[in-house]
């Protein structure tokens, strides 16, 4: 159950901290800071830490209580609140961090806030789906609903935020780390291996759900690496190839025509590295691409049902694979656009 509204104290704390203002960490810093941990490193960043997240844990509490259409008082959302809340609680009543018993002691304490918060943008997407619900279905959406859509991006934006700080941090603890690798961030990734192994993982959905699934098809230098967060990239390939894998299966599973392949192309530009995913799946209504970026819209015709626990990864549902694969990619900087064409889409990742 949810909680009682946040006491006032506390109610005044996270003001106070909301209103401060939050320091951004780049990718590059995090792989210098972290290139060779020590305890002084370890600990200096856990001082960081024990003043940076409360800030931004903070915000998000705050813009939780906030929320437009009623969005706030629903039992899903009020949930994710009291995370936040006790999080924040947890942080603030930390003494401050001034020794490497300290810092150890503070590791595992946001390693426990990292595992409350796991199950975030599931909770947010089913208070999301009631709304939905009380409102009528997406045709009925009333003016203003865009709020609902600029609060989850920056919400979620966020939380990729919080959840790379305190996994950074987590992981340069690992006393014998893979070659290459420095907390989360691989300064060696090989991207057609992500690729292979992200559209593997979403074939065997697809062949869960379905029975059988189409080919992968995969180009690129198997040399190349860049230095990136393997779960990011990952995820995203994962999402993007659900959402053609189950496009192609379901316009060809009635068909007496053999499933083209879903092409996955690695290529490695001067400035950026582009993967393009593309299939033959029928691509996306012309109506359908300006909300394939919102939460509130998905292609899904049975989307998991509100009244049921849904255990497992399933081909589609709450409509956040593409506009969360968004957001990692802009996190570190990139994009992805989503061009379609009768008969095609395509699925930029830079």
């Amino acid at each position: 159950m949810a909680s009682e509204p946040v006491a006032r104290a506390v109610a005044e704390e996270l003001a106070r901290w909301g209103a401060m203002r939050q320091t951004g960490v780049s990718l590059r810093y995090m792989m210098e800071f972290g290139a060779r941990p020590t305890e002084r490193t370890l600990l200096l960043a856990a001082q960081f830490l024990h003043k940076e997240l409360p800030i931004r844990i903070a915000r998000r509490a705050l813009d939780l209580e906030s929320l437009p259409f009623g969005l706030s008082s629903k039992p899903a959302i009020l949930k994710v609140r009291d995370w936040y809340v006790d999080s924040f609680r947890d942080i603030r009543s930390f003494p401050e961090v001034r020794s490497p018993k300290d810092e150890l002691t503070f590791t595992e304490m946001i390693k426990m806030i990292r595992v409350r918060h796991t199950n975030v943008v599931p909770t947010i997407a089913l208070g999301v789906q009631q709304l939905k619900k009380d409102l009528g279905g997406s045709k009925a959406f009333p003016p203003g609903i865009d709020a609902i859509h600029q609060f989850l991006d920056r919400f979620y934006m966020s939380r990729i935020g919080i959840r790379m700080l305190i996994g950074q941090h987590v992981a340069l603890h690992d006393p014998d780390p893979e070659p290459g690798v420095i907390g989360l961030i691989n300064t060696k990734m090989s991207p057609m291996t992500v690729a292979q192994i992200a559209s593997e993982d979403a074939r065997a959905i697809c062949m869960r759900e379905y029975g059988s699934a189409p080919d992968v098809d995969i180009y690129g230098d198997p040399d190349f690496t860049f230095p990136y967060v393997t779960p990011h990239l990952h995820l995203m390939i994962f999402e993007l190839m659900k959402n053609s894998l189950r496009a192609v299966q379901e316009r060809y599973m009635n068909s007496d025509k053999h499933a083209p392949p879903v092409r996955i192309i690695v290529a490695d530009g001067a400035e950026d590295v582009t993967i393009k995913i593309s299939d033959e799946g029928g691509g996306i209504p012309r109506s359908g691409l300006s909300r394939i970026f919102t939460y509130l819209y998905s292609t899904a015709e049975n989307p998991p049902d509100l009244d049921e626990h849904n255990e497992g990864v399933t081909m589609a549902g709450y409509g956040y694979g593409i506009p969360i694969s968004r957001l990692y990619a802009r996190y570190f900087g990139g994009d992805l656009q989503i061009i379609s064409m009768e008969g095609y889409e395509l699925q930029l990742l830079n």
